[in-house]
């Protein structure tokens, strides 16, 4: 197949440029890439439960999860009880958990860290709107949002030098959300050691059936998600890569469809928030 490539309107005047090489400073993988899979021990998210529970809508018409965003910052208590959650995942060094436990860890610490960077900068229209020094329209990626074993991570550093290299799992761009309408949704359920493979799958599933993964509008021309192209490697490092890797999540009428599919592909992605609208 060969591929015409555009970005929405939502994307003009922003990063243009696939996300992986827009990071910041790197970190020593290696330091991270240890677990021991003789420890049973699991790490307490229910915090993180109970803010996902309270302003996560997750039956909005479009299909997308919408986060009520105002409505945290509104309320002391449960902005409190995030920093705690935060602040309690902050205190652990992942390394000595098993594996399963380690993702989960990195998966929930990303998103709660994502939620309280937009309530601590809301109202805002796009995450790409929080930014420092001279560089708007960057996001919030590259600066330092926490410490782990005594370690400054930035969201990049987590997604990019410790889930991506070390899972080397493409289900992790649907377990991290970015806060955005394009991103796959947030998930309604904490990542646990129990639940890890069926929720991954699930949130995979939820995206690649919805029009803002994949929309083949004839058997010759469709539109994509910019998420697979920014991150070609994970998905086979090429369009038929993206195709097969679509097809294992996809429902049959939409295999079928992918199957036939011979034509070019435009893509893109929507930055707006995915906010609840006031009423």
């Amino acid at each position: 197949m060969s591929g015409v490539h555009r970005f929405g309107i939502v994307l003009l005047g922003l990063c243009l440029i696939p996300l992986s090489v827009c990071l910041g400073q790197s970190i020593d993988t290696g330091f991270w890439d240890h677990s021991n899979p003789e420890n049973d021990q699991i790490i307490d998210h229910s915090d993180w439960q109970v803010i996902l529970d309270g302003y996560l809508m997750t039956n909005d018409p479009s299909g997308i999860h919408l986060f009520d965003y105002a409505g945290l910052q509104d309320d002391s208590s449960e902005r409190q009880r995030l920093r705690d959650y935060i602040n309690h995942l902050q205190q652990l060094d992942p390394r000595p958990y098993s594996k399963d436990v380690q993702m989960a860890y990195w998966i929930n610490l990303y998103n709660a860290l994502t939620v309280r960077v937009i309530v601590d900068n809301y109202p805002i229209e796009s995450i790409l709107e929080i930014h420092h020094g001279d560089n708007p329209g960057t996001g919030p990626w590259k600066e330092t949002v926490t410490t782990i074993a005594g370690v400054d991570l930035s969201l990049d550093n987590i997604e990019h030098d410790i889930l991506r290299p070390i899972w080397q799992d493409p289900r992790i761009h649907y377990g991290v959300n970015c806060a955005s309408l394009g991103c796959p949704n947030l998930a309604s359920e904490v990542f646990t050691k129990s639940n890890l493979e069926r929720l991954l799958n699930q949130c995979a599933k939820d995206f690649v059936n919805h029009v803002r993964a994949i929309e083949l509008l004839d058997e010759s021309f469709g539109v994509t998600s910019s998420l697979y192209y920014w991150y070609i490697e994970d998905f086979g490092n090429s369009e038929d890569g993206i195709f097969e890797h679509l097809t294992i999540f996809a429902d049959e009428d939409l295999a079928k469809q992918l199957v036939d599919f011979d034509g070019t592909l435009d893509h893109e992605y929507d930055w707006r928030l995915n906010e609840v609208e006031s009423q």
